[in-house]
């Protein structure tokens, strides 16, 4: 059970792991990983020449020997010079290593996350996998940083236990056996007893913690809607209770981690520093070995001891890592996945048929709920003209909405087909537009990426939709804001619109798009999008929407429908 839970573990490692090694920048990689084992192996063999040099000072006081002493000394002032000359230099290797592995798993992963949609896909229907920000932001660091600190505190221990070993080895033979027995068989009965446990609690902790920043967030974007509910009793019971899980998680990892096993590590450590002393001492009294070997055997194995001890000292970081790797590792399974709609997979189920033609048309259209338990509505056929607009109308909960995302690719279940162009000629506005982080031109230019519209042209399109003094009122088009907060919900729909007329796209889904104008403002909207001659759809209540839409779609019930012919004025 053990060997295969290993298994599975390095397994879920390698798995992400190759993708930077074997990637486009590995040459550099190896090259910088390269270098941090050449300076572990120079630091180590100073290690051990600096070692000697302790051994042989003690050797020249008892001898009266000042030349050999002063000698030694600068010799040992020299080594110490060294040291933290390469430990500086390994730092800094590793960090960068580090930073750069960081840099091309993070590009990986959001490549993968946007594709096909997947953040959509994961947001609303993959509950098992929580918090994929913080995996993001969080988990990848954690996983580069982590697994070049445990590689390179196994690979240090490693060598210097290969030195020190022939160094305690030359000196006697009986203490590095009982060193060996001792340290190896305390690590191994840590690793059966607390392994399993303190990754477990780890990862719980990862979760919680996650889940605890989420909630402060979700508390702070919703704020508004909060302090209007009077609701801040219960918010704040909702978080506080976040909070609890977090804390009765970490105290039993204070209890099983900081306790329990750093109480036995440290006897286990302390406990043997007496042994050199007590093993050696006979071979000291008969004269076999000067007083300085006494020296030089105890650096030894104390260096031994420790870097032996090197899973029991590092266990807290160890099980936070391994708890990391099976979260990075559980995303990356999900973003593997092919991303052919939300219940694709479900053969047990049937699915729309999408195909793209320049028109926009339903044939016997049957949509459900993702998981097909409701149906929405029944075999709807319509078909919309070049230039026209149809509106979507019906009681709440019938599926206008839904068919929106069926038509966008969002949603797959269900029978029928769904023609329409590709979704790059295609512009979505929700109902509460997106503001992105930005400027005020990035604003009015979204989703475009490259654009070459003037100042002018800008100010032109902000008269157009009633918004002409935005510009000097935000002090800018180059100036940055939360336009979430400077802006009405109002406002932010006209703001969509302005990106409507800047993109010219051929087809535009406008879900309640100006449910929160005034009728003014809405026909004014309405007459410039009908002067574009823009194939359109809308979902919307207000009857003043009538008169802008040659047809209207009015989904009755599950399996009624209606299609009415409307003359635009």
């Amino acid at each position: 059970m053990i060997n295969k839970r290993n298994r599975g573990f390095l397994q879920r490692f390698w798995t992400i792991a190759k993708l930077y090694w074997c990637g486009n920048e590995k040459w550099g990689a190896i090259a910088l990983l390269l270098t941090l084992i050449a300076l572990v192996l120079v630091s180590t063999q100073v290690k051990v020449l600096a070692n000697t040099q302790q051994g042989n000072i003690l050797s020249t006081l008892v001898a009266k020997d000042v030349n050999g002493f002063w000698t030694t000394t600068w010799k040992l002032f020299g080594l110490s010079l060294m040291l933290p000359t390469i430990w500086c230099a390994y730092h800094y290797t590793r960090k960068k290593l580090v930073l750069y592995w960081r840099r091309w798993l993070t590009h990986h992963f959001l490549g993968k996350y946007s594709r096909n949609r997947a953040f959509y896909e994961l947001s609303q229907f993959q509950q098992k996998i929580d918090n994929p920000d913080q995996r993001i932001a969080e988990d990848i660091n954690k996983f580069a940083d982590g697994f070049l600190l445990f590689f390179f505190d196994m690979f240090n221990a490693g060598s210097q236990i290969i030195a020190f070993s022939a160094v305690l080895w030359i000196i006697s033979p009986t203490l590095m056996v009982v060193l060996v027995i001792y340290a190896v068989s305390g690590t191994l009965l840590t690793i059966w007893l607390f392994g399993t446990k303190l990754v477990r609690l780890n990862f719980e902790q990862l979760k919680k913690e996650a889940n605890f920043r989420f909630g402060l967030v979700r508390l702070r974007e919703n704020a508004e809607s909060v302090a209007f509910y009077r609701g801040e009793a219960q918010e704040f019971n909702q978080v506080k209770h976040l909070f609890n899980q977090v804390f009765k998680n970490y105290n039993n990892i204070l209890f099983w981690q900081d306790l329990i096993v750093n109480i036995g590590g440290s006897f286990y450590y302390y406990i043997p520093s007496f042994l050199p002393a007590l093993i050696i001492a006979p071979q000291i009294f008969s004269g076999e070995l000067e007083i300085g070997k006494l020296a030089e055997a105890q650096g030894a194995f104390n260096t031994l001891s420790w870097e032996i001890h090197v899973i029991i000292r590092t266990f807290k970081e160890l099980a936070g890592f391994a708890a990391g790797i099976e979260r990075l590792s559980e995303f990356y399974n999900f973003l593997q996945q092919p991303k052919k709609g939300i219940i694709s997979s479900s053969i047990q189920h049937t699915i729309i048929n999408t195909v793209e033609d320049s028109c926009l048309a339903l044939q016997d259209l049957t949509l459900y709920t993702p998981n097909y338990q409701r149906t929405l509505f029944q075999d709807v056929s319509v078909k919309l003209q070049s230039g026209q607009g149809m509106l979507i109308m019906g009681a709440s909960g019938c599926g206008k909405s839904s068919l929106l995302r069926a038509i966008a690719g969002l949603w797959n279940s269900g029978n029928g087909t769904i023609i329409r162009p590709k979704l790059e000629e295609i512009l979505f506005l929700p109902q509460r537009p997106y503001m992105v982080l930005g400027n005020l031109r990035q604003q009015l230019v979204y989703p475009l990426v490259n654009d070459t519209i003037s100042d002018r042209e800008l100010h032109q399109v902000l008269q157009e939709v009633n918004l002409p003094n935005l510009v000097e009122r935000s002090g800018g088009f180059d100036i940055e804001k939360d336009w979430g907060d400077v802006l009405s919900l109002g406002e932010q729909q006209r703001v969509a619109f302005a990106r409507l007329l800047i993109s010219k796209p051929k087809y535009v889904i406008l879900d309640e798009a100006t449910s929160a104008l005034d009728v003014k403002n809405e026909e004014n909207l309405y007459r410039h999008l009908l002067g574009t001659q823009t194939t359109f759809i809308s979902v919307g209540h207000r009857p003043t929407l009538f008169k802008y839409h040659h047809l209207i779609l009015e989904l009755l019930d599950t399996d009624k429908w209606e299609i009415r012919e409307y003359k635009v004025v």
